[in-house]
């Protein structure tokens, strides 16, 4: 009996390696190396090997081919995978070849879309996701505490001023002038408002669901003394009654909001902004629907969407909005998750203080493939400036955008 059970356990795993051998030929567009889980060594492509994939123990076919990014994404997070080489590149070389299965548009993409996400699961949402610890975040973001995509006027440029850039660029396109007001919704760790009230002497106003950011933000309130035209909000934005805005803006939130409520998010715009008023929308978009995963939405992002380009254009449209300029960032973005990604991996000593194995890698993989897939194409990161009704006092070029 004991020779059969060896017998079997030997033909499942000729069977595993034979699947995933298969596999593997058409996933990569650079040629690599993968070890297998009993040590054999197999050489896939042709030229120099740009990296190898180490086995540790066969993932379920039944996993892989339910959801590959989802059994993947696992894989690597439990240490059944590994990775000999830089993660990013792996990841692109995935997304670089047009062929692969992998790039397919499965009806798995799609599972997430349609969730609605009401303002008890935003809530719940949003702090899964950022009420993990301000402490957390500042190990890795930079000074300002921005989480969100900067701006590099030069390559050179250090990740806080890249950050403080961001701010200055969309201040500057919202026209800004002393004594108006200002909605952030989505207001972060308050980097945004509190520049916009010291700067152009705005009254701002900001508003989470995340608890530790509020905390922190009223902090730097009243560290800085800012009372008078700073405030914050712990609620929704649905939430927010009886108040109008010359200037909305919002940065990496609508990606939470979830499809079914895109066009609530521009009604409740539009409801808040004066008339004549402007209102700058920053987010990360996609072009073909394929920008959302369930290996994001189960880990990183849950009830997340990625808008594509066109819907929220035709949002602006159906609202009556005019569409003043739109400006893609989306190499500044692989930039800026790669700055997140070092200084992610030199925090280690002290994340691993308070973070167990799984965690650091479900980050490093997060932050990883969020480069790789900007890089790619696969997803961009768009502003778009739009007012509520005819504006003709904005000036005639963009120049004031840069002055």
């Amino acid at each position: 009996m004991e020779g059969n059970e060896k017998k079997e356990e030997k033909f499942k795993m000729s069977m595993d390696k034979a699947f995933y051998d298969n596999i593997i030929q058409n996933i990569f567009a650079d040629p690599c190396e993968v070890k297998y889980w009993d040590g054999e060594v197999r050489r896939y492509g042709k030229g120099e090997t740009k990296f190898r994939i180490d086995f540790h123990e066969a993932i379920a076919k039944s996993d892989f081919l339910s959801d590959p990014s989802l059994a993947f994404g696992e894989g690597y997070m439990q240490k059944k995978i590994d990775v000999d080489g830089a993660l990013q590149g792996v990841i692109e070389s995935i997304f670089n070849n047009q062929d692969s299965f992998l790039n397919e548009k499965k009806p798995y993409l799609k599972l997430a879309r349609m969730i609605s996400n009401n303002i008890r699961k935003s809530k719940e949402d949003v702090q899964y996701h950022y009420d993990i610890g301000n402490d957390f975040y500042q190990l890795w973001l930079d000074e300002t505490m921005t989480y969100s995509c900067a701006y590099f006027q030069s390559p050179h440029d250090s990740l806080a001023q890249a950050q403080k850039n961001k701010v200055d660029h969309i201040l500057r396109k919202l026209n800004l002038q002393a004594g108006q007001t200002l909605l952030d919704i989505g207001c972060g760790w308050g980097e945004l408002i509190l520049t916009a009230a010291r700067t152009y002497g705005v009254k701002a106003m900001g508003v989470t669901l995340s608890k530790e950011q509020y905390a922190r933000v009223l902090e730097r309130i009243e560290e800085e003394k800012m009372g008078d035209l700073v405030e914050v909000r712990l609620i929704d934005f649905r939430e927010l009654k009886g108040r109008t805005f010359d200037r909305i803006v919002s940065i990496g939130m609508i990606e939470h909001v979830g499809k079914v409520n895109l066009s609530g998010y521009f009604t409740a715009v539009k409801a808040f902004l004066n008339e004549g008023g402007v209102s700058l929308l920053h987010c990360i978009t996609g072009y073909d629907g394929a920008g959302t995963n369930n290996w994001i939405n189960k880990y990183i992002f849950p009830g997340g969407y990625i808008p594509a380009v066109d819907e929220l254009v035709a949002l602006l449209v159906a609202n009556k909005f005019y569409l003043v300029d739109m400006e893609s960032l989306r190499e500044h973005y692989t930039k800026t998750l790669e700055h997140w990604s070092r200084n992610f991996e030199q925090a280690l000593p002290v994340i691993r203080e308070t973070k167990d194995e799984t965690f650091i890698r479900m980050w490093r993989l997060y932050l990883n493939s969020c480069a790789a897939s900007f890089h790619c194409g696969n997803i961009d990161l768009h502003q778009f400036l739009f007012t509520k009704g005819v504006k003709n006092d904005l000036p005639l070029t963009r120049r004031y955008m840069y002055e």
